[in-house]
């Protein structure tokens, strides 16, 4: 699953790091320690073996003698792993030599093939006694006297002792790691946060910025975040200054065709009716043509600005209020759910497309019509569907006679009037659906509950967050 939130990365990137370096480094620590406390035991053998040797010697009968005292209360202690014994080699024959710890009992001895005497004559090896315990063995073989007799010296140490040890140097070894690492990641985890707090304040400038409520970033951003705030200032300029000149351009354009296609207008009216017609119908699709595209050129101009958002309340009780003064037979009711629901889309061009449906329902309504404004479902989307749009769901009912699917069909065509004794030109619902496609929106017509026409706009909301 791809992780979206930049500080949810880092957290786990460090984390992992910081665990495997810590397990890693427990691991190691444990291996050096083991290694220097076999070291460690292996020289204590080797000394208690040379004191062993120092005291030990051949008497006047021919026979071992010596007590060695090697300062350790286990080698009186039987079954304890800790023995000493001296043996005759060789023709000379006497009785050895043992520690209390031993007795009667025997320690095994490998083959010098399989335990191998080093450069100083000195073997160790590893063997199980007489009462289970695992001991390591010093060994090695000294001549005596002048007259060449040798004798062999053991020593064996409890190796229980040794990873007794090792146990519990680890246990501390990976508490104390496991301490510092959990107080690493605590550490790390609120400087991450700490240092991508101005991120936080930058995201919520942006939002002050898509919510109206702010024109630029405005903040106190470091060194590294300031140059980023700075350009997303200059483009939100930029972009401001591109809509407003074809805001201008579109105007200036539009006045001047204004003049010349009401002038051809009123000259049909004063032509012969054959010739006359001709002109004013032509002369009226010039005039929805040009303001079919100056529509779309403003609406490209705009429509991907952070800066295209209406609050569609006070908008729609705009227009339900001129309606209202225009058709006072007809009923107009107004619902707005949340209260506090914006279009991401020019005032103007919410208030062309509303204004047109309406004008249409008001037309053709008996007494009542309905304007509603909800956000959309989670399975009504737009042309352009997108995680992070909101969508918005503007509806206009009315209660007249309605429209049959193939009439709904005709409806939508450009100049189509399907009642020629109302007035119109029969461009409203071309118009509508035009805007409402240039902002990734659509427009749908049915039969709505009161038996009259219910045409559906869905628009885009604001933008929503992603985590």
């Amino acid at each position: 699953m791809r992780i979206k939130s930049l500080t949810a990365r880092v957290l786990l990137l460090t984390t992992v790091w910081s665990t495997v370096a810590l397990v890693v480094i427990g691991l190691l620590i444990s291996t050096l320690y083991r290694k220097s406390a076999e070291r460690g035991f292996q020289d204590l053998l080797r000394a208690q073996l040379y004191n062993v040797i120092n005291s030990v010697t051949i008497g006047d009968q021919g026979a071992l003698s010596g007590s060695p005292q090697l300062g350790d209360l286990r080698f009186a202690q039987p079954k304890t792993g800790w023995y000493w014994v001296v043996e005759p080699l060789g023709t000379y024959t006497t009785a050895p030599l043992v520690s209390p710890s031993l007795g009667s009992a025997l320690i095994p001895v490998p083959s010098v093939v399989e335990a191998p005497f080093d450069k100083n004559y000195e073997r160790y090896y590893q063997v199980m006694d007489a009462s289970g315990n695992r001991v390591q063995v010093a060994e090695t073989e000294v001549v005596l006297d002048t007259d060449g007799r040798a004798a062999r010296f053991r020593v064996t140490g409890n190796v229980d002792v040794v990873e007794d040890d090792v146990r519990t140097f680890s246990h501390s070894l990976y508490l104390a790691l496991a301490g510092f690492g959990v107080g690493s990641l605590i550490v790390n985890a609120l400087a991450i946060l700490y240092g991508l707090k101005p991120l936080d304040k930058a995201r919520a400038a942006l939002e002050r910025i898509r919510a109206g409520e702010s024109e630029q970033l405005k903040g106190d951003f470091p060194r590294e975040i300031l140059p980023l705030a700075n350009e997303v200032n200059a483009l939100i300029d930029s972009n401001r200054r591109i809509v407003e000149r074809a805001r201008m351009q579109v105007g200036n354009l539009a006045h001047s065709l204004k003049t010349p296609i009401a002038v051809l207008l009123n000259e049909a009216r004063v032509l012969e009716k054959s010739h006359g017609e001709l002109v004013r119908s032509q002369a009226e699709s010039m005039q929805g043509q040009v303001q079919s595209y100056l529509n779309r050129a403003r609406i490209a101009a705009q429509r991907e600005s952070v800066l295209a958002r209406t609050d569609a309340e006070p908008a729609l009780e705009r227009l339900v209020r001129v309606m209202r003064r225009l058709n006072v037979d007809t009923e107009f009711d107004l619902v707005v759910s949340p209260p506090h629901l914006a279009v991401a889309m020019e005032q103007q061009d919410l208030e062309e497309t509303v204004g047109n449906l309406l004008e249409n329902a008001a037309r053709f309504a008996k007494s009542r019509v309905r304007l509603s404004a909800v956000e959309a479902g989670e399975d009504v989307k737009g042309a352009e569907a997108s995680a992070r749009r909101r969508w918005v769901e503007l509806a206009v009912e009315d209660d007249g006679p309605g429209l049959e699917p193939d009439q709904i069909r005709e409806a939508l065509k450009r100049g189509r009037r399907l009642d020629e004794s109302k007035p119109g030109t029969g461009l409203g619902l071309s118009i509508v659906t035009e805007i409402s496609n240039e902002y990734q929106g659509r427009l749908e017509l049915s039969r709505g509950e009161w038996g009259g026409l219910k045409a559906k706009l869905i628009l885009p909301g604001v933008t929503k967050d992603v985590a």
